[in-house]
């Protein structure tokens, strides 16, 4: 099973106790287990559960942050954009974005040297740079009305989000770090030389006790609600919620581009190719102020984004278009901007502790892209509490199934298929996306499909469902449909059912 015992020694006493298991938590996890420090991290809910499986799944340096002249940031997340392609080759990967000009908005003049400007924050670049477009001669026009003629196309990277937060769990784990799900921070305060913690697990319902020399708050949304209720503190440090919501639609257009279409009212949207067979349409950026989860898209939104695509694609949508939509609450960090897509996407770590002791390092804000560093930068504000702490380490650190030779992730497709020609391709392509090379543990010694197991609709199996449950802490049929794959999409209601049974017989088993 995906857990970890407690250090040896003093029995539930850590280094560090991390709140929260979104790609903050599991990155600070896994790069502080990398320094050599014991770390417990507890999620009340599962892994990415929330704002990290609910992003637009792009790494990228943020076109659209030069706007707002946040030159740090962007240089910062176009660094890790390359960084991160090469660690995790399998769930990062570049795509080629199509932006049209659209008269009457920006001009042409002002978006190529804000392209030329994002070729050039990015010191170490492998991806193709920007450059102009005949939108009326060249094949990514075609899907777009006539009246765009003229564009440009630039890179990013497309991640599967949700899989590179479970992957820092599954190193943090390798590398000694202690992982519970379900399992929420009911209560922390000092007391003595420690900070003792009650921590409740969702399923059984008991309590536990945890005593840690440093907590960790990234629990996202939450992180104020944390801060002064779970942990007892005040801070002056805020954070703005944001609600994002995105569609998606039957495919709107062939190949392999993506869209980022200007809108009138100043933002941006993205259209992108998504599961093969669909069109992912986001985001929206609309203030927040209830209970940050669950949420969903409401029918202002809807319209809203089908009201974008309509402005520049051929093929008009509607809401019965939807086929299954997603949002999440964004926490960032509160700098008083009147406009929620003028709020900062950069990232503030406040730390507060008692006369140089028992720290408690809260995280506000942040992007997905920019996780690493985060994490690297809060272990730097820890450093002085932990004398002794390894130096970084995780910008040379692959993640798992990500060690492929030269980072070739075609290569490792085509070999695979050589190994385990009994895999239908598209089967193949989507389980060497998804665990790279732990592919091989997955398999095992199957030589046909029927050794597999059990099968589920999109290509599911029984040994692809003990792996998740074994090795990446999947409990439920919504983990495994819509956090560890977006099976989601192709299962039917009998075959989620049959998934769910097969899951309770397990945990009956076990």
């Amino acid at each position: 099973m995906a857990t970890a015992s407690p250090p040896r020694g003093e029995p539930d006493v850590y280094d560090l106790l991390v709140v929260g298991g979104g790609i903050n938590g599991t990155g600070i996890a896994r790069d502080a287990a990398g320094r050599g420090l014991s770390v417990l991290l507890a999620e009340r809910g599962d892994l990415a559960g929330s704002t990290s499986s609910s992003s637009t799944k792009l790494i990228h340096g943020g076109l659209r942050y030069l706007e707002y002249y946040e030159f740090r940031l962007v240089r910062e997340a176009l660094a890790e954009r390359e960084r991160l392609l090469r660690l995790a080759p399998h769930v990062i990967w570049p795509l080629r974005f199509v932006l049209p000009h659209d008269k009457g908005l920006r001009p042409a003049w002002l978006l190529r040297m804000g392209l030329f400007l994002y070729d050039h924050l990015a010191r170490l670049r492998t991806l193709p740079g920007s450059e102009s477009v005949d939108l009326h001669r060249s094949p990514v026009g075609r899907p777009l009305q006539d009246r765009l003629t003229k564009g440009f196309l630039y890179s990013d990277c497309w991640v599967e989000d949700s899989r590179l937060v479970v992957l820092n769990a599954m190193d943090a784990q390798t590398r000694g770090a202690t992982i519970l799900t379900r399992t929420g921070v009911a209560s922390a305060r000092r007391e003595g030389d420690l900070w003792v913690a009650r921590l409740h697990d969702e399923r059984s319902g008991t309590d536990r006790t945890v005593r840690a020399k440093a907590v960790v708050n990234a629990a996202g949304p939450w992180v104020s609600k944390t801060l002064g209720g779970t942990l007892g503190i005040n801070s002056r440090a805020a954070v703005r919620l944001i609600k994002g919501s995105h569609i998606v639609v039957r495919k709107l257009f062939e190949g392999d581009q993506a869209y980022i279409l200007q809108q009138p009212d100043k933002r941006i949207i993205f259209a992108i190719p998504y599961e093969r067979d669909f069109t992912l349409i986001g985001t929206t950026d609309v203030p927040y102020d209830g209970e940050p989860g669950p949420v969903s898209i409401s029918g202002e939104e809807t319209d809203y984004l089908c009201s974008c695509i309509n402005r520049s694609f051929k093929t008009a949508i509607g809401p019965s278009d939807v086929v299954w939509s997603y949002s999440g609450v964004r926490p960032l960090y509160d700098d008083a901007a009147e406009n929620a897509s003028a709020v900062t996407r950069d990232y503030v770590l406040d730390v507060e502790d008692a006369g140089g002791r028992l720290p408690v390092l809260s995280v506000f804000g942040g992007k997905i892209t920019t996780y690493r560093r985060l994490a690297e930068h809060a272990l730097e504000k820890l450093a002085p509490y932990f004398p002794g702490l390894k130096p970084a380490w995780t910008g040379e650190g692959v993640l798992p199934g990500g060690d492929m030779p030269d980072a070739d992730f075609d290569t490792f497709l085509v070999d695979l298929k050589r190994r385990r020609p009994f895999l239908p391709d598209e089967l193949a392509r989507r389980l060497a996306r998804a665990y790279g090379t732990k592919v091989e543990i997955l398999l095992g010694h199957a030589t046909t499909m029927a050794d597999l197991g059990e099968a589920f609709d999109g290509g599911l199996t029984a040994a692809e469902v003990d792996y998740l449950r074994d090795h990446e802490w999947a409990v439920s049929a919504e983990d495994i449909l819509w956090r560890r794959s977006k099976l989601g999409l192709r299962t039917s209601p009998e075959s989620a059912a049959r998934l769910s049974t097969y899951l309770d017989r397990h945990a009956v088993a076990a």
